[in-house]
């Protein structure tokens, strides 16, 4: 079992508020996964030719700042820096491929969470709410944010194997439910390029999508495939650098609701984790159809 929640803002004015709003969501969702918890936030974003990577590492007291340094004197590449518990934010002015590369060579201990030009994944083992208070969710500034609480029923209860997941620049995703098909796919996919750090289902849905746009989908043409070659019952939350979007399977048995008003949309596994948000008395409310997807981007304002 697992819970969801998504927060996208329309009223700009709120986005120094994101964190301060979202984490009572988060928590809401405890008693569907109090194993683990994780959020994606998109905000403070880098310029053209940088990239932000998430970065994680097995010891507590791994030197980041030696990792800076020879990427700086080894590599000549410009960064900055900085820590937030037990992950590294690190952005470099460098091509993504190039820095994966390196990365993968020189530190291969090291784990990238997320990787683009917005993004930030945090995620840990144990309670909601002391994961967000480690990693300061209430102080954090941004556009929009999904997270995921698990309770994990089919693998192990590690970070590595909570949401949510990341395969591309910019793109997450976290997921209620179970693929049957997720071996076979994650097989093609690693045939044409995809890379996954674990074997739970959930990243190879990321993975997948990450591949459909790679190939030129638009989000909607993604999602669009994803609903004829996905098999098994999910609610998937997306999380992109422009906007986020929802998607339930044909029988639609894992719970969602939607909520909308004129400066935000949120999502739910449960309509509680909704009630702390201001101004949800007067929101449109409603529970997403079955094999549809909902798309809320900064483009198409």
């Amino acid at each position: 079992m697992c819970g969801i929640v998504g927060l996208y803002l329309k009223n700009p004015e709120l986005e120094s508020r994101i964190g301060e709003l979202f984490k009572p969501m988060l928590i809401a969702m405890t008693e569907r996964g109090p194993d683990s918890a994780g959020f994606a936030i998109y905000g403070d974003e880098v310029g053209d030719g940088w990239v932000k990577l998430t970065l994680r590492h097995p010891d507590a007291e791994y030197d980041w700042e030696a990792l800076a340094t020879r990427l700086k004197n080894e590599q000549q590449m410009e960064l900055s820096w900085f820590q937030n518990a037990s992950v590294a934010v690190f952005k470099v002015r460098a091509e993504e491929a190039a820095l994966r590369e390196w990365l993968a060579e020189e530190a291969a201990d090291v784990l990238i969470l997320s990787v683009g030009q917005s993004i930030e994944i945090l995620k840990e083992v144990g309670l909601p709410e002391k994961i967000a208070e480690n990693f300061n969710l209430e102080g954090m500034k941004g556009s929009h944010i999904i997270g995921h609480t698990r309770m994990a029923t089919e693998s192990a209860v590690t970070m590595e194997g909570s949401h949510p997941f990341s395969t591309g620049m910019d793109l997450c995703l976290v997921h209620n439910g179970s693929l049957s098909n997720h071996n076979r796919l994650r097989d093609a996919l690693k045939r044409e390029g995809i890379s996954f750090e674990t074997q739970n289902d959930s990243e190879v849905a990321a993975g997948y999508l990450t591949w459909r746009l790679q190939k030129g989908d638009s989000l909607k043409e993604a999602l669009e495939h994803a609903l004829e070659d996905l098999d098994g019952f999910f609610t998937f939350t997306i999380g992109t650098r422009d906007g986020f979007a929802v998607m339930r399977d044909p029988i639609a048995c894992k719970p969602a609701v939607l909520a909308e008003t004129d400066d935000y949309v949120a999502m739910a596994s449960e309509y509680q984790a909704l009630t702390t948000l201001p101004g949800i008395e007067n929101a449109k409310v409603w529970e997403p159809e079955p094999a549809t997807f909902y798309v809320w981007e900064r483009s198409s304002n």
